[in-house]
């Protein structure tokens, strides 16, 4: 298989901070329309390895290909606008806007601050914000304060925002953490719609979670790839069952 075919294709990527390898030449491959999962013990590299890729932290060395095109030492903006959006842990919402503006302020048109002065709410964000808020199950909350919502509606709406930008690769960290059991399921089906037209990349510890969702999953320990493969294969895999699953 060529790289044209991976929608990500990261080669030989290592990291260190002082000396420590977080992540150690770690090679990892993402299909277009695939749902991966990436879980591991404590300070196995998985969240350096979402801040590699969208540029919040820069290489040592090796390769992140993304549609074919170089990503390591671009500007994280520029990552974005190549078609990569990153949720982090904690939502990053305007907890004083309408979830209408919310979404409406990320469309990509509004990106700069004097694109946003010049900016109009026409027609083609209007009906963008009506797509994204009914693929994130808050169409009835178009217009309350997003300071309101509850826990789990926050994250779901920070993921429209990024929605709104129409990513081809969306990666979330711990998207399920602190969500009522309601709220999990609506996440899981989430998270399996947008996997429909565009890669996703999801970092989580709720074992029963990664079981409903995932296409494929990667066990990282240490900075590198332990384990590869279906849910079943990576569960029975001794060497998981050592580092990670058996604690």
């Amino acid at each position: 298989m060529s790289n044209t075919d991976f929608v990500l294709a990261v080669e030989d990527l290592t990291v260190s901070f002082d000396g420590f390898k977080a992540i150690d030449k770690l090679t990892l491959y993402v299909d277009r329309g695939e749902l991966r999962v990436i879980i591991g013990p404590n300070g196995a590299g998985k969240t350096t390895l979402l801040d590699l890729i969208c540029g919040k932290t820069r290489a040592s060395g090796g390769s992140i290909k993304f549609k074919n095109q170089e990503m390591s030492g671009l500007q994280e903006h520029r990552i974005v606008r190549a078609g990569i959006g990153r949720k982090f842990q904690t939502p990053s919402i305007y907890e004083n806007l309408s979830v209408f503006k919310n979404l409406e302020v990320s469309f990509p048109k509004g990106r700069s601050v004097f694109g946003a002065l010049a900016f109009k709410c026409d027609d083609a964000v209007r009906s963008r914000v009506q797509e994204v808020v009914e693929e994130i199950g808050l169409a009835g909350q178009l217009n309350a304060e997003a300071g309101l919502l509850s826990h789990g509606q926050k994250q779901w709406l920070e993921i429209g925002m990024l929605l709104m930008q129409d990513p081809e690769l969306l990666m979330l960290d711990e998207p399920i953490a602190g969500m009522s059991v309601r709220e999990r399921e609506l996440t899981a089906e989430l998270l399996q719609r947008i996997a429909q037209n565009r890669s996703l990349i999801v970092i989580e510890h709720d074992m029963e979670f990664v079981k409903r969702i995932a296409h494929k999953v990667t066990v990282m320990h240490q900075g590198k790839i332990l384990a590869e493969g279906s849910m079943d294969k990576v569960q029975n895999d001794p060497r998981v069952i050592d580092v990670y699953l058996g604690h």
